[in-house]
């Protein structure tokens, strides 16, 4: 992690120390909670919902060791050690930035609008196989997650792999100039806050800011199936040097699998008569796979290594885990976030497992989809399969589209719209068989892992 004195902090992010005599105080990482801050950190007080100024005190009883502080505030503490700036969020930008210079580390910088965290999590266990790697916690890869990642990187890391997410258009160009990506991966373009970006063409060109200020003898690995990408990365222009390579599953790509097939409890699939696995559920992750492999093999990851990595997989919770209730049966948990696209392949993973009695699936509203929102969420309803499914739960205003279209061919009483979470648990309760399994999935705003929490204690 970063570690420096407040004067050579204050040179990164063009601020002054407040108390002259507190100029050589070491700092050792930062951090934006005071809750979670730590011996040695620099705490940056952000001003979002709530303004960060507050818990300064609180910050420094959990040990931090000096703060900064937003100029336009009035009356900093007097005998804390300070570094005043114009804006404390543009502060930790800076900070992160001139951090990452110092840093030797190969930058992977993954974007995409589905199945950023997953290849993450795949490409990380791969290249960790060979390197010492840093990677993005869970999902802080926006505007004030990216920093941090970048400032709890070692010195000694060959290799950081970044998420890079975005909700607004701009958003991209800024984390790219902050992370400087030495190797760029797009994953795909769906629908994902496609009511802040107002189409698929402009998300397409949101992400591919990605590619800004690419240096010589750089990698940029894309989706080859994605037209919108295709068509966008022909209108850039790049250094000579810079080497694509895509991915997806038709055979003009540099990268394509054989042999797909879904188990119960992994995926695998073959690329050039090479066999590998991953502990995850869903053919959809196969071009994760895919893209991560690309990456090792331009690092010069050994095959082996590459098959290691991939089997001994962790991914991030709420993506496709399983897991068991008390009474034994299984659950699977993609309640992070949903899209039409990460939903449709929820759904044609699950309505493909064969073993088990009985399958529900609990799915709830899709968000930020803008003007096509009903239109999304009826296609949802008429993908489910009675000859597949056997429940079909939905929660919130929008998934009650998803019941209705399902109505129309699912057995009477087979369809329930609820508005309420908490009363699926109960309804489930109900019906469960032994030997079923339920699948749960919903945008991150209904929190419907704690649907997954109630499931667990049946």
């Amino acid at each position: 992690m970063i570690q420096k004195n407040l004067n050579d902090i204050a040179k990164m992010v063009s601020g002054k120390v407040w108390l002259p005599d507190s100029q050589t105080i070491i700092i050792n990482g930062v951090s934006i909670d005071s809750k979670t801050t730590q011996q040695g950190n620099l705490f940056i007080p952000i001003i979002r919902n709530d303004d960060g100024h507050k818990y300064i005190l609180h910050a420094i009883g959990n040990g931090a060791v000096a703060s900064l502080w937003q100029s336009n505030h009035p009356n900093p503490p007097p005998k804390i050690p300070l570094i005043i700036v114009e804006d404390t969020f543009i502060a930790l930008q800076a900070l992160a930035k001139a951090y990452r210079t110092e840093l030797n580390a190969i930058i992977i910088g993954i974007t995409g609008s589905n199945g950023k965290t997953t290849t993450k999590d795949m490409m990380s266990s791969i290249l960790s196989t060979t390197f010492k790697v840093h990677k993005t916690k869970g999902n802080l890869n926006g505007q004030y997650g990216l920093p941090l990642t970048l400032l709890e990187t070692s010195q000694d890391a060959e290799v950081v792999v970044l998420e890079m997410g975005i909700s607004y258009p701009g958003e991209m160009e800024r984390l790219a100039g902050i992370a400087g990506p030495d190797v760029v991966v797009l994953t795909m373009i769906g629908e994902s806050h496609i009511s802040n970006f107002g189409s698929r063409e402009n998300i397409a060109q949101a992400k591919l800011q990605i590619t800004n200020g690419l240096p010589e003898n750089s990698v940029l690995v894309f989706n080859g199936d994605e037209e919108l990408l295709e068509e966008g990365v022909k209108k850039l222009h790049f250094h000579e040097s810079v080497k694509f390579i895509r991915f997806g599953t038709a055979n003009q790509n540099d990268y394509f699998a054989d042999s797909i097939s879904v188990l119960s409890d992994r995926t695998t699939f073959v690329l050039n008569d090479h066999p590998y696995s991953f502990p995850l559920l869903g053919a959809h992750h196969v071009n994760n796979a895919l893209a991560s492999i690309a990456v090792a093999q331009h690092l010069g990851v050994t095959s082996d290594n590459i098959t290691k990595g991939l089997k001994e997989l962790e991914i991030t919770g709420m993506r496709m885990e399983k897991s068991k209730a008390k009474s034994g049966f299984t659950i699977i948990n993609d309640a992070w976030n949903a899209s039409p696209t990460s939903m449709r392949s929820a759904i044609e993973t699950f309505q493909k497992l064969s073993e088990y009695n009985q399958k529900i699936v609990v799915l709830g509203d899709m968000l930020e989809l803008g003007e096509n929102e009903t239109r999304f969420h009826q296609e949802i309803g008429r993908l489910l399969d009675p000859r597949c499914v056997d429940y079909v739960f939905t929660v919130g205003k929008l998934a009650e589209f998803i019941a209705l279209e399902a109505s129309g061919v699912f057995p009477k009483g087979h369809v329930t719209a609820f508005r309420q979470k908490e009363e699926i648990a109960k309804a489930i309760e109900l019906i469960i068989q032994p030997n079923s399994i339920v699948l749960v999935k919903g945008s991150r705003g209904l929190k419907l892992e704690e649907v997954v929490e109630q499931l667990l204690m049946l």
